[in-house]
């Protein structure tokens, strides 16, 4: 289970609006200590129960200069700075040998979370998240690397999940909450208890974002 504190790490099955959903609360992390394929190993399961949709969160810190503490941001494409890729290996039959990751996150529901965001007058944010090992958080000079390299958000997640779904066929929505700033001229020190106050905050809006997102996209004229 995750030895991160405000993981519980357990495997939850239910109904959302009437609809069959299976969620994590919390996830595995390659910084614990974990390989790639312990970290990506719910992500296999879920395709082997059937499941079609990926909705993925992280907290993560805001390098671009438009960002505030607490904001949503849509995840359009990442950058994947893992030491190891989660499809190392023997290539298993979910997908092929070298998949394509033109659109790793899915462009319709994209476009479905911002029609309910201007419904719902949710502030949402658009990105690109960066994907890093940890455990340490970013120096203000990483923080500019990634900046200059295309990146809006970093942390220590998501990345791994999304590329072994995508390569089981599996479309993929992420949002990263943003708990943290840096890269700016003024460094900000950084607590893991202020990265989960600031989550903590904002979730209930990712939540109601993300269970409208479910409802429609299972109907019949939504995005499925």
């Amino acid at each position: 289970m995750s030895t991160v504190e405000g993981h519980s790490g357990k495997l939850i099955f239910g109904k959302l609006g009437g609809i069959d959903i299976m969620a994590m609360q919390g996830r595995f992390h390659y910084y614990e200590g974990y390989s790639m394929k312990d970290v990506t190993f719910p992500v296999r399961v879920m395709y082997e129960l059937g499941i079609k949709t990926l909705f993925v969160s992280n907290a993560a810190g805001g390098m671009n200069p438009t960002f505030n503490i607490g904001d949503l941001m849509v995840i359009t494409d990442h950058i994947n700075f893992f030491p190891e890729h989660p499809l190392r290996g023997k290539n298993l039959p979910t997908g092929p040998r070298f998949p394509d990751m033109h659109e790793p996150y899915d462009r319709e529901l994209i476009n479905l979370a911002g029609e309910i965001a201007r419904e719902k007058s949710i502030r949402l944010q658009y990105g690109v998240y960066t994907g890093v090992q940890g455990p340490t958080f970013e120096t203000p000079a990483e923080y500019k690397m990634y900046r200059l390299l295309g990146g809006d958000t970093v942390g220590m997640s998501t990345v791994p999940e999304v590329i072994v779904a995508r390569h089981c066929g599996i479309r993929v929505f992420g949002v990263s909450i943003v708990t943290d700033l840096g890269g700016f001229d003024q460094p900000v020190e950084v607590s893991h208890e202020e990265v989960q106050e600031a989550a903590n905050k904002a979730q209930p809006i990712m939540t109601e974002l993300m269970r409208e997102m479910i409802v429609r996209s299972e109907q019949p004229n939504g995005a499925k």
